[in-house]
């Protein structure tokens, strides 16, 4: 692995711990202590978000999600050659901050991990769907120079924010496998984890090529009016 590669999975690994930590550490908190309540987990989860999306998105552009990475190089934005060391990171801090959670703060919850409360197939669509619009919104600011980087993180951590608001008390909200994964293989809780590991891949895809496809480049938008 070379240096600046090292040092974009170290920032990825980062930020992916910050999440997992603060996310996951909010619901253990939450369920021993009922002071945060639904609506303050899910502010944490977008507040923790975005700070570290400010944070290291110069540095490896804040990743955090092994579906965000596939999605991006899918589409042709990011090198196949750096995603093993991308997503390693992702999923190694996901389980050192689950580690964190379980000897720091405690084991209820099952360390935060997510859990249907719904059926399968629900389920599977609820978090495809809101993968999708997660990284609609992230290819918007990430890719397209129309769009203001400056709010950047104000977007995405919203975005995550809202979606755990709506759909967190069905699925968990979870957006990103390797924030299921941590918790899940801590915990032992694996009944469930492989809606959180297709269905967030899958929605990342289809966002990203969905943003691709509606999106006329700079030219076309000077020319056509269409943007």
């Amino acid at each position: 692995m070379t240096f600046p590669l090292l040092r974009k999975a170290g920032a990825e690994a980062v930020g992916t711990f910050a999440l997992v930590f603060a996310g996951c550490g909010a619901i253990v908190v939450e369920t021993q202590t009922g002071s945060l309540g639904h609506v303050g987990v899910c502010l944490v989860f977008g507040a923790v978000v975005g700070v570290m999306v400010f944070a290291t998105g110069h540095i490896s552009g804040a990743h955090f999600n092994p579906a965000v990475t596939l999605a991006f190089a899918s589409g042709g934005n990011f090198p196949w050659r750096e995603v093993p060391a991308y997503i390693g990171a992702q999923v190694g801090a996901a389980l050192l901050a689950s580690a964190g959670i379980l000897a720091l703060i405690g084991s209820e919850a099952s360390l935060g991990a997510t859990l249907p409360s719904v059926e399968v197939v629900p389920a599977l669509g609820i978090e495809f769907i809101a993968t999708f619009f997660l990284m609609f919104v992230i290819k918007a600011v990430a890719t397209d120079s129309r769009a203001s980087g400056n709010v950047a993180a104000l977007a995405i951590g919203g975005t995550v924010a809202l979606c755990a608001l709506a759909m967190g008390p069905l699925t968990g909200a979870s957006l990103n496998p390797a924030r299921s994964l941590g918790p899940a293989l801590v915990s032992g809780e694996l009944a469930s984890l492989w809606i959180y590991l297709v269905a967030p891949v899958l929605g990342a895809v289809a966002g990203a090529f969905t943003y691709s496809a509606v999106a006329c480049g700079p030219t076309e938008a000077q020319v056509k009016g269409c943007c």
